[in-house]
């Protein structure tokens, strides 16, 4: 991993689980008498007791079959998330005001970090915690609340959720929690310690799962990029112009497609030709048309074809497929990347694309989120890479596209808007640091998008929309808990401003 991403990343929420965990519990399941080597949360429930986030109810008792009470998951939530405890002086609920009481703090803790909130007056410590109770915990300490609130209206299999239909789903669709059959989540049923440990496992290991790996674009040989520790870069250096014919981009001379593919290769990543294009260049045959891009390929040297042709009418999507069915035969053991626009939740509708065929032909399928263009009292809502799209987008390509060939397209650069709402250009990483630094500016983050702007004082900058190192490594997270395996940088010489 390069040096640069390595920076960012190592911002990625609950990334220091690992390290700042409670000390491991001195009972492993194993040693819990009523916990059956055989049974089937055995394993889990040992890793739970081992990171520390278990106890048994007794030194020899894990309490197997128990319910979870609600007071006890807000405490295995604090350890989970490894919150800094509070203890105010007076409690937030009616039913805990007594700071002495085991779970006082871990209430308040979990209510202060937003896991828990005030719609009752009562909080119910000795209660049951639910399927849907633990769904919602967790979710809401994660962050998404957001998201879930939109993801109510979203279809789900189960009939038998009326309440909080956003929160299962979203459980679901992340792996988390499973329905108790194909129709039903038993929304009421009551969480058992063994569930409780095995859900939390799971997400465990999503987020400590690797980090993505990165792919970047490269558009310019002038740049002093670090090629470092990519698994792939792709040379901006081809453009489809119209059937059966490639030119040279006006960026990209052929010697310094040339040096920059060198210079790729001997940092150990491999080198991709980035053709572009528009949808006339998908009218020729697609077997010719594939010949040429494989001789193109070889004639410079490249490891594989990254191919971008966006804006696609639906005609021109099914064109796609033969064309991208075609490069797999004619490029054989090259890498193949292919670019398409994801599934839209709020923003523009991009149906047509044959994403399962596109997945099985193409090395890694490259996704594009719908960016929002609107205004709200004047001011540009423009969000790069929405937060709530990116998981739209995974979550229904999850059983349509293996995930290891899935790749999250993040935008590097930022886009600027003028006082009439206009946008008017991009922002190399140069270009918005500088104006990071002049007077005038104000830097906001937006939770609900997950992506930073600022506003200028500057005649030609009034709002400027870009994502930071906050906004990649919860796209990032987001990545992870769909098991998608990298991430594509739409220009690798603009990452995310501090």
């Amino acid at each position: 991993m390069s040096k640069h991403v390595q920076r960012i990343l190592s911002f990625v929420v609950l990334a220091a689980l690992l390290s700042c965990l409670l000390p491991p519990s001195a009972a492993a399941a194993g040693r819990f008498t009523d916990v059956p080597a055989s049974h089937w949360a055995s394993s889990q429930i040992t890793r739970a007791v081992d990171l520390g986030l278990f106890q048994g109810e007794t030194s020899t008792r894990f309490g197997l079959g128990h319910p979870m009470t609600r007071a006890a998951f807000a405490v295995v939530l604090c350890r989970f998330f490894d919150w800094e405890m509070v203890t105010p002086d007076q409690g937030s609920y009616t039913d805990n005001q007594d700071p002495d009481a085991w779970y006082y703090s871990a209430v308040e803790t979990a209510y202060a970090h937003g896991a828990i909130t005030s719609q009752t007056s009562d909080f119910r410590p000795a209660d049951s915690i639910t399927r849907e109770e633990l769904a919602v915990m967790l979710l809401r300490a994660m962050g998404y609340g957001t998201i879930a609130g939109l993801a109510q209206d979203l279809p789900m299999p189960f009939r038998d959720v009326r309440t909080n239909s956003g929160y299962l789903s979203m459980a679901y669709a992340l792996g988390l929690i499973s329905g108790t059959s194909a129709t039903t989540f038993s929304p009421d049923q009551a969480t058992t310690r063994e569930q409780a440990a095995v859900i939390l496992m799971r997400l465990y290991d999503k987020l400590h799962a690797a980090d993505p790996g990165q792919v970047g674009i490269i558009a310019s040989a002038g740049d002093d990029a670090d090629f470092s520790g990519f698994d792939a870069v792709a040379v901006d250096a081809g453009r489809l112009s119209h059937p059966g014919h490639i030119q040279l981009s006006h960026a990209m001379k052929e010697e310094d497609a040339a040096a920059l593919t060198g210079s790729i290769q001997e940092a150990g990543a491999k080198a991709l030709f980035y053709v572009t294009g528009s949808s006339s260049a998908l009218k020729g045959d697609a077997a010719e048309t594939a010949a040429i891009l494989k001789e193109s390929v070889e004639d410079g040297g490249y490891d594989g074809l990254f191919l971008d042709l966006p804006r696609l009418g639906n005609a021109s999507k099914s064109d796609l497929t033969a064309l991208v069915r075609a490069l797999r035969e004619a490029l054989g053991d090259r890498l193949l990347y292919v670019m398409a626009e994801a599934p839209a939740w709020q923003g523009t509708s991009y149906s047509g694309y044959d994403y399962a065929a596109l997945g099985a032909s193409a090395d890694r399928l490259v996704l594009r989120v719908a960016a929002y263009q609107k205004e709200s009292d004047g001011f540009p809502i423009a969000p790069l890479d929405p937060l709530e799209e990116v998981y739209y987008a995974l979550g229904e390509l999850k059983d349509t596209v293996s995930a290891d060939r899935l790749s999250l397209l993040v935008t590097t650069t930022a886009t600027a808007w003028d006082s009439e709402g206009d946008r008017t250009g991009t922002l190399s990483r140069e270009e918005l640091q500088e104006l990071l630094e002049k007077r005038g500016t104000t830097r906001y983050y937006s939770t609900r998008y997950a992506c930073a702007y600022l506003t200028s004082d500057a005649e030609d900058a009034r709002v400027v929309w870009f994502l930071d190192e906050t906004s990649l490594a919860e796209r990032t997270q987001l990545a992870k808990l769909f098991g998608v395996s990298q991430l594509c940088l739409s220009d690798m010489t603009s990452l995310p401003t501090a």
